[in-house]
């Protein structure tokens, strides 16, 4: 039986009397859709509802997804008693899908739980549901840091899942938009909060399941987006099937945007395959910037393809510029994968005897020893970018009025511990944000005394 219906849900505890004490009426036109989306979800009579949260346990590279055959929550975390949700779940349902994903290699299943209670994030819409609708089992499944299209695949195996065990279910998609709203709000004021929310709620309104995918990752995390991995994984959920969206309600009066959307199935559409789709114009994009890269970037790609596909390491090729080959520097390499970071790895100062071989070694080095993630497979090489930055020698500086982060990189030293980042890196807007992350990854503790370099580089893409 294929999904009977989806809807995407904000979590604000202040949305509950309990909680907002009168606040809530701020948001009243969020709470109206909210009884809307339960009424509908009413007339659904799902067997099943299947629900997302960020705020379930998240892992860089599982989905986990909660196991055990019932749940209780409340929202005694936010200081309020008597507000709480109890849910039976479908253990069948969460038994016949971890054995998918495994059976399918994607990352999820029941391991990992690290709180039984359930979250706020299921809780809230539990709260709305519950007083129009029984009977029901609950399946409750977090996010992860895993590709977007890895969401989408989640999101297919649950409809599969609900086919073949002949489950009527319901998709609940929990998250808040931007967090980032207001000057006054609890996260503060960026120009990219409003810009996310109007182009997710265009999207919702649409149905636009393939600009949700594309989204870039740092143009997101700018905006401190709650919710969109949770809608995707929604999308793959209807995958393939024609929609009539309905966006009931948008609301951002404390800082954070409050979306509700319907989306009512109405047939089978074999055009709105968007990881298929996502995947095509992925692997074209990629294909154009391969294209265009310079010799020290081919460099970098050789190296890394050479040792991950033979163990050995590449040969130099013929017809290297010559400023590759007599000169000697310290080279960065980084990695990126669906436009985050994948692995950077280099040196300060030349190790070896040209740059041309600093980069063989670093590029290596950036897929296999980053310590920050698991080794580069074979079956991601095609899909990472790649970029070379070429140090010119450091200079002390005396103030951190003296960096400038497009112009210069930064090397923070105290004793024996040291720290660098590269300029002009996305997210990175101050020399302060500057040395605090070189400080970070150097373990240097605020207080320390520290010295301070500063170096330029040549950017290679």
């Amino acid at each position: 039986m294929p999904i009977a219906g989806a809807f995407i849900v904000p979590h604000p505890p202040i949305i509950l009397p309990e909680v907002g004490r009168g606040e809530e009426g701020k948001i009243q036109k969020t709470v109206d859709a909210y009884r809307e989306v339960a009424r509908r979800i009413s007339q659904l009579k799902p067997d099943t509802i299947v629900l997302t949260s960020p705020h379930i346990a998240m892992y860089a590279d599982y989905f986990h997804i909660s196991p055990g055959e019932k749940a209780k929550g409340d929202l005694r975390q936010f200081g309020v008693s008597g507000v709480s949700a109890e849910a039976q779940y479908d253990s069948e349902f969460v038994r016949v899908l971890a054995q998918a994903a495994e059976e399918t290699g994607l990352a999820a299943g029941t391991l990992g739980e690290r709180e039984k209670h359930l979250d706020h994030g299921t809780v809230i819409p539990l709260r709305f549901i519950d007083e129009v609708l029984d009977g029901y089992k609950l399946v409750r499944i977090g996010l992860s840091g895993l590709p977007v299209t890895d969401h989408y695949r989640l999101g297919r195996l649950i409809a599969q899942t609900a086919e073949r065990l002949n489950r009527r279910v319901v998709f609940v998609a929990s998250g808040d938009l931007s967090h980032k709203l207001k000057e006054d709000g609890p996260y503060g004021f960026a120009v990219e909060g409003p810009e996310f929310d109007r182009q997710i709620t265009d999207m919702m309104v649409n149905g636009d399941f393939l600009r949700m995918m594309n989204l870039p990752p740092n143009f997101c995390d700018a905006a401190a987006e709650c919710g969109l991995r949770s809608f995707i994984i929604m999308a793959g959920a209807l995958d393939g099937k024609a929609v009539t969206p309905k966006l009931l309600s948008y609301e951002g009066p404390f800082g954070v945007g409050y979306a509700v959307c319907a989306f009512s199935v109405t047939g089978q559409d074999d055009s709105r395959r968007f990881d298929k789709i996502y995947e095509e114009e992925l692997l074209q994009r990629l294909g154009d910037i391969k294209g265009k890269e310079d010799p020290y970037v081919r460099l970098a790609r050789l190296s890394l393809e050479t040792y991950i596909k033979t163990g050995r390491r590449a040969v130099l090729p013929e017809n290297l510029p010559d400023e590759m080959l007599n000169h000697r520097a310290g080279t960065f390499v980084s990695l990126k994968k669906y436009g985050e970071l994948r692995g950077c790895i280099g040196t300060i100062e030349p190790t070896t005897e040209s740059v041309a071989e600093e980069i063989l070694q670093n590029a290596v080095s950036a897929g296999t020893q980053d310590p920050r993630f698991s080794p580069v497979t074979e079956a991601e090489l095609p899909y990472l970018v790649y970029s070379v930055d070429v140090l010119a020698e450091p200079e002390p500086i005396e103030s951190i009025a003296q960096l400038d982060v497009k112009r210069y990189g930064v090397i923070v030293l105290s004793g024996h511990k040291s720290g660098l980042l590269l300029p002009n890196l996305e997210g990175v807007d101050t020399p302060g944000q500057q040395v605090d992350i070189a400080m970070r990854k150097a373990g240097i503790r605020s207080g320390e005394a520290v010295t301070l370099q500063r170096f330029e580089v040549v950017r290679h893409l």
